[in-house]
């Protein structure tokens, strides 16, 4: 008999009751996606985050009593673990920046047809999703005026963690790294797992950002 597949625990977080269906709406139709609770304000959404224990929580950044930036920074403090997924109206470079800082390890736009946020969630359950393209860029602007004057010293990294690095800056899978590289996805996972420990890190889009702010790769995309 074969093993039953594991779903995906979900928590919608939006202060927009229509839209909160409406996603719930789509995400009720994959079979591989269990929707176990929605939250209208940010307060709401740490408390149901630590009751429900979602993997992914669909955090929308502009929240009532608890702003979604600060319920991120909650949420990850007590329970890293959790994927944030950041949705919002809002695409500049302050935003995305803002989010990230906080711990959210991705950051989609509200536009995003519903397609594309499956197929975001998945590969955000399965790989840790990174930053749209069309948002990369406004990220690395705000890391380049950051500069590197807070950073700690730089990790002692192999040149392949830094190549792998490198090419997840570029958006690619753990299935395009083992193609570019020649080797098997589980051989990535590792170097990826070897660089997070190494950077103290728990997530792609922080070992990118954080390997960008100590200088190991380029931030010119």
């Amino acid at each position: 008999m074969p093993a039953k597949k594991k779903t995906v625990k979900v928590l919608i977080a939006d202060d927009q009751t229509l839209f909160r269906e409406g996603i719930k709406d789509v995400l009720t139709g994959e079979k591989w996606i269990e929707v176990v609770g929605e939250a209208a304000d940010g307060e709401e959404a740490v408390s149901l985050t630590k009751k429900l224990k979602p993997e992914v929580v669909l955090m929308d950044i502009k929240l009532p009593k608890l702003d979604g930036i600060s319920a991120t920074r909650q949420i990850k403090k007590n329970q890293p673990e959790v994927n944030v997924l950041m949705l919002s109206s809002f695409e500049d470079e302050a935003h995305v920046m803002e989010a990230i800082q906080a711990g959210a390890n991705g950051y989609l736009s509200k536009m995003l047809p519903a397609a594309e946020l499956v197929n975001s969630i998945r590969t955000f359950t399965s790989e840790g999703l990174m930053i749209p393209q069309q948002l990369m860029g406004k990220l690395l602007q705000g890391l380049r005026k950051m500069g590197d004057s807070n950073a700690p010293a730089q990790a002692t990294l192999t040149k392949t963690e830094i190549r792998v690095l490198d090419l997840l800056g570029h958006g690619m899978s753990n299935k395009e790294l083992a193609l570019e590289l020649g080797c098997s996805v589980k051989t990535i996972k590792n170097h990826l797992n070897s660089a997070f420990h190494k950077l103290d890190v728990t997530s792609r889009t922080e070992a990118v950002v954080k390997a960008i702010k100590l200088g190991i790769i380029s931030s010119d995309r």
